[in-house]
């Protein structure tokens, strides 16, 4: 991709999954690399794998003050940001009718507002030079219905929804997309489904298999780059063709 060299990227939720394979991704086209992660072990696994990594920060994008800390560390490594590609997120697989308050609220403060609480930190200095990309993770959750995740729905149509505003708001200094992943086979996702399950969605996607975290990466590395120079404001799907004839409302 062009324009990617020397970029200055920050990924959270980067110690597994699609965030790791994306911070792999962004190595590979020579950028410098920070990633953010709840998840210490995740971060020292990270470090082994990747070695030429600019730094891992632990912390949890729910926490406002933690986010603040965390910007702090940012800035000592990179003394500015180029790309934000805001991953981290969770999942819960659970009836509507027994869905407790405190689990609603724990979903909700990761997927929506530590997206915010990151994108508005990052927007703050891409802003203050001049330039910028921003790349949230959404969900095909967030543009079909899917029975069983009504927290993690909600979350996800919240974070397009931000990513329109943002982007209409940031222009044209800052670009802002989302991407927005069916079927992907991470860990989140294995843990979730039994394999009977897995199957069940695969027999659903047009082109007959779940996806790749590294596919996802590659979708975000298009995005942040000068490739996409002209794309704002935008949800790019990425689901074998899932959601084209509504099959993932099926049960």
């Amino acid at each position: 991709m062009r324009g990617l060299k020397d970029k200055r990227i920050f990924i959270t939720g980067g110690g597994r999954g699609i965030g790791a394979a994306t911070a792999a991704r962004f190595l590979e086209e020579g950028s410098r690399v920070v990633v953010l992660d709840s998840d210490k072990d995740a971060l020292l696994r990270i470090q082994n794998q990747m070695p030429a990594l600019a730094g891992t920060i632990c912390a949890d994008v729910s926490d406002a003050n933690a986010v603040l800390n965390a910007f702090d560390e940012l800035d000592g490594a990179f003394k500015g940001l180029d790309v934000l590609i805001n991953n981290a997120g969770i999942s819960q697989r659970k009836s509507f009718l027994e869905i407790t308050p405190e689990e609603w609220n724990k979903v909700l403060d990761v997927n929506l507002n530590g997206v915010f609480y990151v994108a508005q930190q990052a927007a703050k200095r891409m802003l203050k030079q001049g330039s910028g990309v921003i790349l949230n993770m959404g969900s095909t959750n967030a543009l079909m219905g899917y029975p069983h995740y009504t927290s993690y729905n909600s979350s996800k149509a919240g974070v397009v929804e931000l990513t329109r505003s943002m982007a209409l708001e940031l222009a044209p200094k800052i670009r802002v997309n989302a991407v927005c992943p069916g079927y992907i086979l991470t860990t989140m996702q294995e843990a979730e489904y039994t394999p009977e399950m897995l199957r069940a969605c695969e027999s659903k996607v047009p082109l007959g298999r779940l996806g790749k975290p590294e596919e996802v990466a590659a979708l975000f590395a298009f995005l942040a780059s000068e490739d996409a120079d002209y794309v704002t404001g935008q949800c790019f799907v990425i689901d074998g063709g899932e959601i084209a004839g509504g099959l993932a409302s099926q049960k």
